[in-house]
């Protein structure tokens, strides 16, 4: 074992002098058997980490039981918004702020906790921050009706525990497994996020609806979350840092200054901000021509979405295609890419919530998470990994092959960025149909046909009468 776990909170977590000794089968320079030399096996792994994959396996799926429950708390509020509503007196906007605090807490307070989840004990980490977030979150429950800013104050706690967990789990996962155990395990990692989203807007209404008051939806987490800290303290076993991807002669790796961290991070940031300005112009820019060609159109939604994805995917192509010629065109096709891509995020939302009634909206809502999720960014990492790496096996072994197998992957988001495009254009035909039913539910006007209503009228001696479809059938 390594030891980490005997290491002060406020400590070192890893053992970095403890490096793999030369010769440790699966690392480069030894004389174990390993397909690719830059990856150690399965023996390797375990020799630097102190852990079976057994037991590494068993860490991944705790750190992925947290994961889901971190995000089932976070849509546990959405699940019974109205009643927080109606406890509180409060409007829309006041509503709003529960959901803009919490956000806020949790992004100013990930740089705390990336700080110190490079420096000190993650495990430990973890540990107060889930305990801290669980606490917070029962606490919030027990709220007098007159002291609402009492609860946007523990929502923004909760950030505190949340930013804890989701910026030290991931690196956990990272100093575990390496390569395509590492991409496989990741992808299961997050795939927590939408059945967690999904869980926690079915959770909270459920047990509201049990329990007949809304307050127990947010002592639900809680004890769970108990159960995480239990899990975390007695199974997660901290590996050293980056261990598993070092050479066996390199020196260990110890932790720079924070600014030098930001200064080696600001070299690969360009991405990132051209992802967050072609996000705000782009949602801004689909609601305005959504918004103008409502005037004379009412499939005017789903065709503007339909026409971002369409126009995106030329252009997301020819930045693959150009990433080895040009940077800068590379760049510039990703910048119209992604403003054309991002036109139907807030444009979906809202044909979401005017062609289901209000009643179900809360569930819609989670089964859209769940399937958008689950159809996308789900398993879209590991299927991506999976084709770059067949690809790879038929070519001799290379940068550039790497490369241009990873490119060649790559290029079926295009694809699916067309596919979906036409998705919207089938959505368009029924578009006004779908919204004109849910107005007359609304209004009272239209009556949904249950178990007694499906039946068809047939002839029976002489007369008509009504009778089940099933006994037709039969």
């Amino acid at each position: 074992m390594s030891g980490s776990d005997t290491a002060p909170f406020l400590s070192q977590a890893d053992d970095t002098d403890d490096g793999p000794a030369p010769g440790t089968p699966g690392l480069p320079g030894s004389m174990g058997k390993s397909e690719d030399p830059e990856v150690p096996d399965r023996e390797g792994l375990q020799r630097i980490t102190g852990l079976s994959s057994g037991r590494s396996a068993l860490i991944v799926a705790v750190l992925c039981y947290i994961n889901l429950l971190n995000y089932m708390d976070r849509f546990t509020v959405a699940g019974v918004l109205p009643d927080i509503e109606q406890f509180f007196d409060i409007g829309d906007s006041s509503s709003g702020l529960i959901q803009t605090v919490f956000i806020s807490s949790y992004m100013v307070l990930a740089p705390v906790f990336g700080y110190l989840g490079d420096r000190y004990n993650r495990k430990y980490l973890m540990c107060g921050g889930i305990a801290f977030w669980s606490l917070v979150t029962l606490g919030s429950s027990f709220i007098p009706r007159e002291r609402f800013w009492l609860l946007l104050l523990t929502r923004g706690l909760v950030g505190v525990g949340e930013a804890s967990y989701s910026t030290i789990a991931p690196t956990l996962i990272a100093d575990l497994f390496v390569a395509d155990q590492r991409s496989r395990m990741l992808s299961v990692f997050y795939f927590a996020i939408p059945v967690g989203s999904g869980l926690g807007y079915i959770a909270g209404s459920k047990v509201k609806d049990a329990a007949g008051d809304w307050h127990w939806a947010l002592r639900v987490t809680p004890g769970l979350g108990v159960v995480a800290v239990v899990l975390l303290f007695l199974v997660v076993r901290e590996p050293p840092r980056g261990a598993v991807e070092r050479h066996s002669d390199s020196p260990p790796l110890n932790p720079t200054s924070w600014w030098a961290d930001l200064r080696a991070l600001a070299r690969n940031l360009i991405f990132g901000l051209i992802t967050c300005l072609t996000g705000v112009l782009g949602v801004g820019l689909g609601v305005e021509i959504s918004r103008r060609l409502r005037r004379s159109n009412p499939r005017a939604d789903p065709l503007v979405c339909a026409a971002g994805l369409l126009g995106s995917s030329p252009f997301l192509f020819l930045s693959l295609a150009c990433a080895r010629g040009s940077i800068v065109a590379t760049y510039i096709f990703i910048f119209i890419g992604e403003t054309l891509l991002s036109m139907n995020w807030a444009i979906v939302a809202d044909i979401l919530l005017y062609v289901v009634i209000p009643t179900r909206r809360s569930t819609a809502e989670a089964f859209q998470i769940v399937l958008s999720h689950l159809l996308g960014d789900a398993g879209s990492p590991y299927l991506i990994g999976l084709i770059s790496d067949r690809l790879r096996q038929g070519w001799p072994p290379s940068f550039l092959s790497e490369f241009r197998a990873l490119q060649f992957s790559l290029m079926l988001c295009a694809f699916m960025g067309a596919l979906g495009g036409a998705a919207f254009l089938g959505a368009a035909i029924f578009i006004e149909g779908d919204r004109r039913r849910a107005q007359l539910h609304v209004q009272g006007l239209l009556r949904e046909a249950g178990p007694a209503d499906d039946r068809i009228v047939v002839p029976q001696r002489g007369r008509s009468t009504r009778v089940p479809v099933s006994s037709v059938l039969i």
